[in-house]
């Protein structure tokens, strides 16, 4: 059956929770009321459903949100603008089945007209080959490993050049056309700055 990546339903959050904890060492676990602030200020929070079931969520953020991750943080140290993956989680079940590349394509396809690099980390701890490779093959590179403080795990930085990225911006600037496929930002419910339109 085919994979549908949509916009998160706020009363989804119980079952993203359940998600997110059952992931695994690769996936930092959550607390309801820090989804609860994820969902609250997240430029991009999107699930994907394969046979009418949730199989996984994708959470990111653009440069000048102020999310808190020391990730985050450390991509802003070290570029102005970006849109970062904050956390993807597929169902253990769903892994391998393409829910990762729907992901991916779906988010890359939203940046791109908005950032000029797409980044993330992956975990060196816990024998993460697979993730490693699954992101080079989409054409991550690694730009510098950071340690998160608190938890001693050590980060492969990520970042994939967004090639369409210049050209968007020399063409349309700030202000991106009217048209269904370029979907909207979400607006964060907090009142903190949303994404560029």
């Amino acid at each position: 059956m085919s994979i549908v990546v949509r916009d998160v339903r706020e009363h989804e959050l119980d079952s993203i929770l359940e998600l997110n904890n059952a992931a695994g060492p690769s996936i930092l676990p959550l607390d309801a009321a820090r989804l609860r602030r994820l969902h609250d200020t997240a430029e991009y929070f999107r699930v994907a459903e394969r046979d009418e079931a949730m199989v996984g969520f994708l959470i990111g953020f653009g440069s000048g949100s102020g999310h808190d991750s020391s990730n985050y943080a450390w991509f802003g140290a070290h570029y102005p603008e970006f849109f970062y993956i904050d956390r993807i989680v597929v169902a253990s079940r769903r892994r391998g089945g393409g829910v990762g590349r729907a992901f991916y394509a779906d988010v890359q396809s939203y940046a791109e007209v908005r950032y000029p690099l797409l980044t993330c980390e992956v975990f060196v701890e816990h024998d993460n080959d697979p993730v490693r490779l699954f992101h080079g093959g989409f054409g991550f590179r690694e730009v510098g490993q950071h340690v998160m403080p608190g938890t001693d795990l050590r980060a492969s930085m990520l970042v994939k050049d967004m090639c369409s990225y210049p050209w968007v911006r020399d063409t349309y600037g700030g202000r991106l056309p009217d048209a269904p496929w370029l979907g909207r930002p979400r607006v964060p419910t907090d009142g903190s700055a949303g994404a560029r339109a």
